[in-house]
């Protein structure tokens, strides 16, 4: 079954996956160019992550749509596995959100260029005024209704476990003062490892939990922000069955 699953993958699998990619990201970036940002920023993003997890045969649950408002913007922040993540959460989650990239990203061919006109944050790191002008687009993005997506372990699992959380996405959720919704990956490890080519289709679940308040000025932002990050922890690591982080 894996030799008939490694014939698949190479000779259908990929390049049905480059010609998606390459049709999704034309579709984004010619749409855009002509108006409604909002639906071609969003929807073709959409159907090639479906199309893509469709192919895999990875078959998909997700829990707690209901926790969230579709009129309300928020800061998503999610464990990260693998690359299955990215196809799950643009596939899955059913609101309307804008990537927090990072900017070497911006190099891949029609991709990087369908991320920027659809609106999607390279971040800039470089510095005071790096990090200011993308706080600037990040409080851009919920003026214009859209929420962020931000992996707070900063990059993928080496082993599928969680890893520690960083400050940043809590302390830019804390300044926009909009809730913050820990979200559960688990499957995508299984897929593909870390630094492996190679796919083996498992179950993907992908859990939305009940959104965290937004930060108070009584609360004060140094709480507020570790008050963020250490709930967002807990509740994905418990709902991973891994012991919480102090």
């Amino acid at each position: 079954m894996k030799a008939l699953y490694f014939v698949y993958q190479w000779l259908i699998f990929v390049p049905l996956l480059i010609i998606v990619s390459i049709l999704a990201s034309l579709a984004t970036i010619v749409g855009c160019w002509l108006g409604n940002k909002n639906f071609w920023g969003y929807w073709p993003g959409v159907l090639w992550a479906r199309c893509i997890i469709r192919l895999s045969l990875c078959p998909v649950t997700i829990k707690g749509r209901e926790n969230i408002d579709k009129n309300t913007e928020y800061v998503f922040v999610a464990n990260h596995q693998g690359a299955f993540d990215i196809f799950l959460l643009f596939g899955f989650l059913g609101h309307d959100f804008r990537w927090m990239l990072r900017k070497g990203l911006r190099k891949i061919i029609f991709v990087g260029a369908a991320c920027e006109r659809a609106g999607h944050i390279y971040v800039d790191s470089h510095g005071s005024s790096g990090m200011m002008h993308t706080i600037r687009q990040a409080l851009a993005t919920l003026k214009e209704g859209h929420s962020l997506i931000i992996f707070p372990e900063g990059t993928r699992s080496n082993d599928g476990h969680l890893g520690t959380f960083k400050k940043g996405a809590f302390t830019l959720a804390a300044m926009l003062k909009v809730p913050v919704v820990p979200i559960t990956i688990e499957g995508p490890y299984k897929v593909m490892q870390k630094g492996s080519w190679l796919i083996h289709p498992h179950h993907l679940y992908l859990t939305i939990h009940q959104p965290l308040e937004p930060v108070s000025r009584k609360e004060g932002t140094d709480a507020g922000v570790d008050r963020l990050l250490h709930e967002s922890q807990r509740v994905i690591a418990e709902s991973l069955g891994e012991p919480v982080q102090k």
